[in-house]
């Protein structure tokens, strides 16, 4: 990681206000880092690293929570219930069957669904400067006005 961030930034064609929402969160479903679009995104499975290794972007503030998964059983919800209604109609198969196969379908297709799906999270987040891309902290006090409550 050489020059300022200016020069990173000059470097990786953006400027230092423009975050587009579409092109951050197709850089987080690639995995990549979603102000550069180069570095890795994650070092673990789940686990985001701390800063891009390319352009230096802090990555370790992100607050996906909850989204990512919810978003997967969404997604997958819709089209594994329709997948197997269609099959259903067209071939019915016993109840033991139908678990053996959907079950791991499911599965599979959760687990290889959810890192994309947290990246594109993150590159939402990051383009929208929430929970610390902006350069602000999302403190609880921030949102206090007065009501009264500790």
């Amino acid at each position: 990681m050489t020059g300022s961030r200016s020069d990173r930034i000059i470097q990786y064609g953006q400027a230092e206000g423009e975050r587009p929402i579409g092109r951050s969160i197709m850089r987080g479903l690639a995995c990549k880092c979603p102000a550069c679009g180069e570095g890795r995104l994650f070092r673990a499975f789940l686990k985001p690293v701390d800063h891009c290794a390319t352009c230096g972007e802090a990555m370790f503030h992100h607050r996906s929570d909850d989204l990512p998964p919810y978003l997967v059983i969404l997604v997958l919800g819709h089209v594994i219930v329709g997948g197997y209604m269609m099959t259903d109609m067209v071939y019915p198969l016993p109840l033991w069957l139908t678990l053996s196969i959907w079950a791991p379908i499911t599965v599979i297709t959760a687990l290889l669904c959810i890192q994309p799906i947290k990246g594109g999270v993150i590159g939402l987040q990051w383009a929208m400067r929430m929970h610390g891309f902006g350069g602000h902290d999302d403190n609880p006090e921030d949102f206090d006005h007065g009501n009264g409550a500790a």
